[in-house]
């Protein structure tokens, strides 16, 4: 009867260990097991959700994709012991596909919004970035400034960004017309076209498009103080600290300050990402 009783015992608890190990519970940072608990839509794998064709932070080159936020992201799931997975995604759903349960984050050179951080959360900031102006020199060469825009013409952005809010606000009250691009970069083919008389887009990433394309000039900065972070689901905290701890740990072991430089030689670094800044 003891036996019995033993062997039953042993049973339940090894049926208790294979439940607990099922599903998408993930022991923590590096997979230590004394790690906060957190959770992930696929076993082991980090889900990260982008538009991946917004250089320099997330495009493919050479058939393979790379760019900041991509950098970024392969660093943090390597520091959480998980493999990393892609998913386009159309950045004016984005935040709700998000929240959806659709992927963990979205790591798409994101500003950090009051609208937005009411449907997701974010990571500590990592990039400082303002909005810019770009014109078609070859059909337009006297427009160097939004100022100079007329009733009727027409400016594009892409649907769903900052930039896309900024006309809405500054430049539709005075009788210009918004178009809206699911994907930037064919906003950038349309200007070469003569579809649209200028862009309003991240100064870095219209900076990139105009390198390949002679026709264009990014004219004007615009200055709005914008931060980008890392969004993650309300609904996962845990998953937010680990991705957040990461993010510190390369900030304060200079890994961020790094790939900083390397993305982008020319600007200065920023003290959210310098170590002790």
């Amino acid at each position: 009867m003891i036996v019995r009783r033993l062997l039953v015992a042993a049973t339940v608890l090894a049926l208790a260990a294979t439940a607990c190990n099922s599903g998408s519970n993930n022991a923590g940072p590096s997979g230590s097991a004394s790690g906060p608990a957190f959770t992930t839509v696929k076993s082991g794998t980090l889900t990260v959700g982008s538009c991946l064709d917004y250089q320099p932070f997330e495009f493919y080159k050479n058939g393979k994709l790379t760019g900041y936020d991509v950098e970024i992201m392969e660093e943090v799931a390597k520091r959480l012991d998980l493999k990393l997975e892609w998913v386009k995604a159309n950045f004016k759903t984005i935040f709700t596909a998000l929240d959806g349960g659709q992927f963990d984050a979205v790591a798409a050179a994101s500003t950090i919004t009051p609208d937005r951080q009411q449907v997701v959360d974010f990571s500590i900031p990592y990039y400082d970035a303002n909005q810019s102006f770009t014109v078609n020199v070859a059909k337009t060469p006297d427009l160097t400034n939004v100022d100079q825009l007329k009733k009727g013409d027409v400016v594009g952005a892409q649907a769903g960004t900052t930039g896309r809010d900024w006309v809405n606000d500054h430049l539709v009250p005075k009788g210009i017309q918004l178009k809206e691009f699911t994907q930037a970069p064919d906003a950038f083919t349309d200007l070469e076209a003569g579809s649209i008389v200028g862009i309003v887009n991240d100064e870095p990433s219209s900076r990139a498009e105009v390198v390949s394309r002679p026709d264009l000039k990014v004219v004007q900065p615009i200055v709005t103080k914008e931060q980008y972070g890392i969004a993650l689901r309300k609904q996962n905290p845990e998953l937010e600290k680990a991705v957040n701890d990461a993010m510190k740990a390369m900030i304060a072991d200079g890994t961020f300050v790094k790939l900083f430089k390397k993305w982008f030689p020319t600007l200065v670094v920023p003290p959210e990402i310098t170590p002790g800044g």
